[in-house]
């Protein structure tokens, strides 16, 4: 397997690097005992600056089954950055005191300053409002476990397409597949970047943009939903307008195909309704599981251990 040292974005993995991270997640996740010592004396720094549930909870869930340890902070507030200290000096501090780290942060340009000033391997856990390139690969890795491929199929990424940093991370990694269809379905005004958009046009990725998933429902093999980002929206009046934009109940999806799965990166807020929770389809609590073996192969990986 190619080893990799910083991952901030999936703009910069390779087909062949995510299948080969996928490949061992899967091993784990079949014999996940085989795996309960491969870190034994490794440290993983948890440093997010932003609030967390299953980002932070997974990645100390995997550590712990690798048999390594953790040690951190959940805000920004409990850090010396409340003094002002600088990422780079949080950097070069951990650097000492850990194996590998893991970064959640509001600002762009995190990476950059791994790469610049950490001596250790460094994973985004979620950074700037564009980047989260594990959740991207756990979402990947569902989808391969539920179809046993990604090439060919048809995928709807619904919801706030602008300021959730789940989607670009997760439609640069759905461009590395072969003839991915791609319905990118919100309101006017939460549609993809600009620049994202820029981007998707240079890829060999066929996507449209619509408003109503009505129309393509029954073609689907994946629906992606999305909350709307309250947190992330300059103008919160622009919120409660747009807040209850879509909603799906089991009622939204009578005539899904057979294989149909629907996913959600979590945490929801009611853009899907409790009584979807029971359908064979709904996998998004699956999904946020297999955010646990991803992880550990990942931490493996970027610690060069086989």
């Amino acid at each position: 397997m190619k080893f990799t040292k910083f991952i901030f974005s999936t703009l910069n993995l390779s087909r062949e690097y995510l299948e080969s991270i996928f490949s061992l997640a899967s091993k784990i996740e079949q014999n996940p005992e085989n795996y309960l010592n491969k870190c034994n004396g490794k440290i993983l720094a948890i440093l997010f600056f932003e609030p967390s549930t299953r980002t932070m909870l997974s990645f100390e869930s995997a550590m712990l089954r690798l048999g390594g340890s953790i040690l951190g902070f959940a805000s920004g507030k409990t850090s010396s950055s409340a003094k002002g200290e600088t990422i780079a000096d949080t950097l070069r501090m951990i650097n000492g005191y850990a194996d590998i780290a893991v970064i959640r942060h509001y600002l762009e340009g995190v990476g950059e300053i791994a790469k610049k000033y950490s001596s250790i391997p460094v994973i985004s856990g979620g950074t700037g409002t564009q980047a989260h390139p594990t959740q991207a690969m756990l979402d990947l890795y569902t989808i391969k476990k539920a179809f046993g491929k990604i090439d060919g199929l048809k995928i709807a990424l619904m919801g706030d397409l602008k300021y959730g940093r789940t989607i670009p991370s997760l439609l640069y990694g759905l461009a590395k597949y072969d003839d991915v269809t791609l319905y990118l379905i919100s309101p006017k005004e939460l549609k993809i970047r600009s620049h994202v958009r820029q981007r998707l046009n240079g890829f060999n990725l066929k996507f449209y943009e619509i408003d109503d998933i009505s129309q393509i429902i029954d073609e689907l093999d994946v629906l992606y939903v999305t909350r709307i980002q309250k947190e992330r929206f300059p103008d919160q009046l622009d919120y409660e307008r747009l807040k209850s934009s879509y909603k799906i109940s089991p009622e939204t999806l009578n005539n899904v195909k057979d294989s149909f799965i629907l996913l959600h990166p979590l945490p929801r807020v009611d853009e899907i309704t409790p009584e979807v929770d029971s359908l064979p389809c709904a996998k998004y609590f699956e999904q946020a599981k297999n955010g646990v073996f991803v992880r550990m192969a990942l931490i493996l990986n970027l610690l060069g251990v086989e």
